[in-house]
């Protein structure tokens, strides 16, 4: 997202030097990683933090944040979800799942991929033009982002909405009312759901424990 603002903290790094091993041993050419979480949960940031560690190691990885590709636009979202009821209209539903597999399946074969870009200055929806050839891995990082099928490694960050509110505040992505703590508390439902997917978690001490 154009104008997001990245927390990046010690506790992203540390995580990210534990996750580093697992990746480069099991390392192929177009390798695909997912990082769930709820609002404020430091997705973006950890994406960021292994995609750079990874660029040290000679591997180009490209971070893909999947809450760009929400079918309805941001300046019509909030009606759109008090239209249709929060416990509809809130969940899996909202992504743009077509677009996301086009565009992964535009990595997995070297082309040329247009994806959507939010700018959160003017709530606008830009496009961005990437070529993956050369891009060996993907981070794709999002709300449900470990319910994207055809991923090879998935993390899981169980903090929640409850515990990232400061984050929330700071990053300023959408208004801190009761109505956004009534969509926080839906989202938190639908991604809780994705927690068995996972195959790493991040505790809520930012610890990293393996699933299996």
């Amino acid at each position: 997202m154009l104008g997001d603002v990245l927390l990046i903290g010690e506790k992203h790094e540390n995580a990210a030097k534990i996750i580093l091993p697992h990746i480069l041993k099991n390392r192929k050419n177009k390798y695909i990683i997912a990082i769930s979480g709820e609002s404020g949960s430091g997705k973006t940031e950890l994406s960021h933090v292994i995609a750079r560690m990874l660029r040290k190691e000679g591997i180009i990885c490209k971070p893909i944040h999947i809450d760009n590709y929400y079918r309805i636009h941001p300046l019509e979202r909030t009606e759109w979800r008090k239209a249709h009821g929060i416990e509809t209209a809130v969940g899996l539903g909202e992504y743009d799942w077509d677009t996301i597999y086009r565009n992964i399946d535009d990595f997995r074969n070297d082309m040329i991929s247009t994806m959507p870009c939010i700018d959160l200055v003017t709530e606008q929806v830009d496009h961005l033009t990437t070529d993956f050839k050369g891009i060996e891995m993907i981070i794709v990082d999002g709300l449900y982002a470990i319910h994207t099928e055809g991923v090879d490694l998935r993390i899981f960050i169980e903090l929640t909405y409850h515990e990232t509110k400061k984050a929330q505040v700071v990053r300023g992505k959408e208004p801190q009312n009761e109505y956004r703590m009534h969509v926080l508390e839906r989202e938190h439902q639908v991604v809780q759901s994705l927690r068995d997917k996972a195959d790493i978690f991040i505790n809520k001490e930012y610890q990293v424990v393996t699933a299996r």
